[in-house]
């Protein structure tokens, strides 16, 4: 990857369903490439992956009938930065509370609740507090959101709502019950992809270590 590559990194956006072109425009707004994932195929070459939200349920089935959600969890395992919001955190998270079939991409060492504050009707915006970014509060937008009911000793929990966990990250992947796409902050969108190019650059790093070497 060329320098100028690694500082604009292409960064996919699950297009299964979603609000995927105010994810898009957050990420160009902070210097990143981006392009749709519908296929395993579109998963070939992304430094990074957003999953937006929409319907977890919906999702999971739609992906895992396609193949997609098995390249998804090889291409997360294998280390690709990823940003879940709303039903992205729940498709990342290793557990659902209360069980329940779905179909899950996991890899996140947490456990979340579905429509945890009520269904649709019950959705409502706050100031929440992520301290990792500084002041002020981010504008919260909560859609039948979930919340991290436990999470891991690698999950570090990074904003709290009404006493429940709301945002988290560990070493590859950051994810909100709310919807940051839908504000016209972009701290959560930048620490990702800056994360993504801290990432790329150490590879890079790497590389230039072992050729060097031989």
């Amino acid at each position: 990857m060329s320098a100028g590559q690694a500082s604009r990194p292409r960064i996919g956006v699950l297009a299964v369903q979603g609000a995927v072109s105010e994810h898009e425009e957050a990420l160009a707004d902070v210097g990143a490439r981006t392009s749709r994932v519908r296929t395993a195929d579109d998963l070939q070459g992304l430094d990074g992956l957003v999953i937006p939200g929409g319907e977890s349920t919906t999702f999971g089935l739609v992906a895992g009938e396609s193949g997609l959600l098995d390249a998804l969890r090889a291409r997360i395992d294998g280390g690709l930065p990823v940003l879940g919001t709303c039903a992205g955190m729940i498709m990342l998270a290793d557990g659902i509370a209360g069980g329940g079939p779905q179909p899950l991409v996991g890899g996140m060492d947490i456990v979340v609740r579905r429509n945890a504050w009520g269904r649709q009707v019950r959705s409502f915006e706050a100031d929440v507090a992520v301290p990792v970014l500084g002041d002020p509060p981010m504008r919260g937008i909560f859609i039948r959101a979930p919340w991290i009911e436990s999470a891991g000793p690698s999950v570090e929990v990074i904003a709290e709502h009404g006493g429940h966990a709301v945002a988290a990250r560990d070493a590859t992947r950051i994810v909100a019950a709310f919807h940051p796409e839908l504000t016209g902050d972009r701290r959560l969108h930048r620490m990702f992809v800056d994360g993504v190019r801290e990432r790329d650059a150490g590879q890079q790093h790497e590389e230039d270590t072992v050729v060097g070497a031989q």
